[in-house]
């Protein structure tokens, strides 16, 4: 019976990190092809921080209440700004420019700033296996940078869409070396809900007048179907499917589903014709998955201290 749970449980798990990842694969051309129809990258971010925020206040009422210190509050203002307000305003600005392919592309290098950060921060070993995949995957990103400056197309790439994209993964990285104590004391409901809160508050002064201007009337319903999905799936569906995944699941097979977000939005964007495959950034897109996958294959200083324990248990027992 516990091993039936067990299997249910982990079936589940990867069937939440999956979906999220295809939500976000879709999220790419479906948000770029609402705003180039009536919404603008700046709107699109406030849709999705006011609209996060709602979604995550309604389901809390649904869930078991935590008390959260002023302290832990005031935290999660910081926590915010990083996770949520730079991470989705570049992001979003970034797509908004660039290709859906070459933002999709930036986004799954996150786990390489991560591990830069985390040597830097938390003190991780940098083995000579990450060290090849931050090589490869750096590699793969200026290929990519490269082939925007020379196109400068929205369906190539662009320059200024592509360091935007990358500057929204080094904020996320950033707010996981930084925060990621102060995540795993609250459940995903809490920890959305102030986050999105904070970033609401943040973001709306600046950019709810031009959203307050647009003529909703003459947006097509195509444009505002998109738009509800990338607040709905892409946003708080996708954050609650990725934290189920991840409570289940390795951090090595979580990072594996990292490119079933390239690979839908590429395969999305080029049947659409919102953008277009070239040599160069098919070698450009091998470089990067390359790196991130050595990245995530590579060990952390946590199994490098487990495997020591368990080397030194093995030598008391014999």
């Amino acid at each position: 019976m516990n091993n039936l749970r067990n299997n249910s449980r982990v079936l589940i798990a990867h069937l939440s990190i999956f979906l999220a990842c295809a939500f976000w694969g879709l999220m790419a051309p479906l948000g770029k092809d609402a705003m180039t129809h009536g919404v603008t990258g700046l709107d699109m971010v406030s849709f999705r921080v006011a609209g996060g925020a709602v979604l995550f206040w309604i389901t809390s009422l649904f869930t078991t209440r935590e008390h959260v210190p002023t302290k832990d509050k005031l935290m999660f203002i910081a926590a915010g700004i990083f996770g949520l307000v730079t991470n989705q305003c570049c992001y979003t600005v970034g797509l908004s420019i660039t290709s859906p392919i070459n933002s999709s592309v930036v986004t799954t290098s996150m786990p390489i700033f991560a591990m830069i950060l985390s040597a830097i921060i938390l003190k991780e070993p940098i083995t000579g296996k990450k060290a090849l995949g931050v090589l490869f995957g750096c590699t793969g990103a200026v290929a990519l940078v490269m082939s925007s400056a020379a196109a400068m197309s929205d369906k190539v790439g662009d320059l200024r869409g592509d360091l935007l994209c990358m500057a929204a993964q080094l904020s996320f990285a950033l707010y996981l070396a930084l925060f990621s104590k102060l995540v795993r004391k609250y459940s995903v409901i809490t920890v959305n809900k102030w986050m999105f809160t904070w970033a609401a508050l943040i973001i709306l002064p600046f950019t709810m007048p031009h959203v307050a201007s647009i003529d909703f009337g003459s947006v097509p319903a195509k444009t505002l179907w998109e738009s509800a999905f990338v607040v709905v799936f892409g946003t708080y569906l996708g954050y609650i499917l990725m934290m189920i995944g991840q409570s289940t699941l390795r951090p090595t097979v979580v990072g594996v589903y990292n490119y079933v977000q390239p690979a839908v939005s590429v395969t999305v964007s080029i049947l659409t014709g919102m953008g277009v495959m070239t040599l160069q950034k098919g070698i450009a897109i091998l470089l990067v998955c390359l790196g991130v996958w050595l990245v995530i294959k590579s060990k952390s200083k946590r199994d490098m201290e487990r495997e020591k324990n368990e080397e030194g248990n093995e030598r008391e027992d014999k």
